[in-house]
């Protein structure tokens, strides 16, 4: 189910300057793609290159800055590169020495659960045969097999309705991607799906033989369609169902029902993983701080940090942030989705999603969870010695 850049596996490459790793690059993919010197510092912004890697499928390479950079300008490609580290499922750390550098990046890894592949370059020649080798050991099977959406919840022959409004924040001519997603599960499921606008789901339901053995619908029309569907018929959103996939379920469901502990002037910080044009029916932006404070009585304030930048742990005390809320993360990986929610976690910030603040807003949080019941991947590993 995993298309384009965004969802392909990430290797990154790390390792001081002028250590070999643009080198590595080329030799795995066979071509001139990185910049090679004897100069220091060639590498100056991460650059990616798309391979495929027989048994894993097609992975994403991501060639970083010497982590030992200096001056102004060095210390910010630094940055660079270790922001980077939050968005791969694998680590290659190359190095001619151990030293701080090196620790530095170790230490990141074993804090955030990323799995490190360290290899001494210069010493020998790599043999491309067995970095291909040593990378399909390390790289974790589920950054490459994504579990089913909805596999445990459906079966073949089973009949799911798809709620899809189309307004003016949907996207020109196409679906929405979580939409999409469902949907080929739901196909490789063998599951018989039927898609509606909300205004014609009654109709759908009435045209069906038998009731759906569940209804997904946009986070957006919750409480609408939460007043068609019995009860008795299962209901979520393609937000909750992605926030499951993705991780921090457990997470997200002890997190969102602190917003009911929410006082006037807490705030309340939004992440987006896309970048989008704005409309006035924005999710971020408009319905669901409007939604927070109608359902919570509570005068509160709202920051929005779209993209993927990174979040720091001092920035989020900082700011005294009462809850951050994480889009379903569509474009990102599960990978991506953890490290960006760390911090808040580590600060004892309680953390939600998008579905799932909605349907708490509307009323329905307990009914919209209630066909999962997963328990948390989150794993805090501790640091080395």
């Amino acid at each position: 189910m995993k298309k384009g850049n965004e969802l392909k596996p990430r290797i990154g490459f790390f390792g001081r300057r002028n250590v070999g790793k643009s080198t590595m690059i080329n030799l795995l993919t066979g071509q001139q793609i990185a910049i090679v010197s004897d100069t220091a510092g060639t590498t100056t912004d991460p650059v990616r290159k798309s391979m495929e890697i027989g048994g894993i499928g097609p992975v994403l390479l991501i060639d970083t800055a010497g982590i030992d950079d200096e001056g102004e300008l060095g210390a910010l490609r630094v940055e660079k590169s270790m922001a980077a580290l939050a968005e791969v499922d694998l680590a290659l750390l190359l190095y001619t020495e151990w030293g701080e550098p090196e620790e530095k990046v170790e230490t990141w890894c074993m804090e955030h659960g990323t799995p490190i592949l360290k290899v001494l370059t210069k010493a020998a020649p790599i043999d491309k045969v067995w970095l291909i080798a040593q990378i399909k050991e390390a790289l974790p099977e589920s950054a490459y097999r994504g579990r089913s959406l909805l596999g445990d919840v459906v079966t073949a022959g089973d009949t799911v309705v798809l709620v899809t409004p189309i307004d003016s924040s949907a996207p020109e001519g196409r679906m929405i991607l979580p939409q999409v997603q469902v949907l080929r599960d739901l196909m490789d499921l063998h599951s018989m799906a039927y898609f509606c606008q909300p205004e014609e789901l009654p109709s759908t339901l009435a045209t069906l033989k038998e009731p759906p053995q569940l209804v997904v619908t946009d986070s957006q029309v919750f409480h609408m369609v939460a007043t068609i569907v019995p009860e008795e018929i299962p209901l979520t959103s393609f937000s909750v169902v992605l926030a499951r996939q993705k991780g921090l379920f457990q997470e997200y469901l002890e997190g969102t029902k602190k917003i009911g502990d929410l006082m006037d002037g807490d705030r309340v910080l939004l992440l987006e993983s896309c970048t989008h044009n704005v409309t006035c029916e924005d999710i971020g932006r408009v319905k669901l701080p409007a939604l927070l404070q109608k359902a919570t009585g509570k005068r509160l304030e709202f920051d929005i940090l779209a993209g993927n930048d990174t979040i720091h742990h001092s920035s989020l005390i900082a700011h005294h942030y009462a809850l951050v809320i994480q889009c379903g993360g569509c474009v990102i990986t599960a990978q991506q989705v953890k490290a960006r929610l760390l911090p808040a976690l580590e600060a004892g910030i309680p953390v939600s999603n998008y579905g799932l603040a909605l349907a708490w807003c509307n009323g329905i949080f307990e009914r919209a969870t209630r066909i999962f019941n997963t328990p948390s991947d989150f794993k805090r590993l501790e640091k080395k010695g």
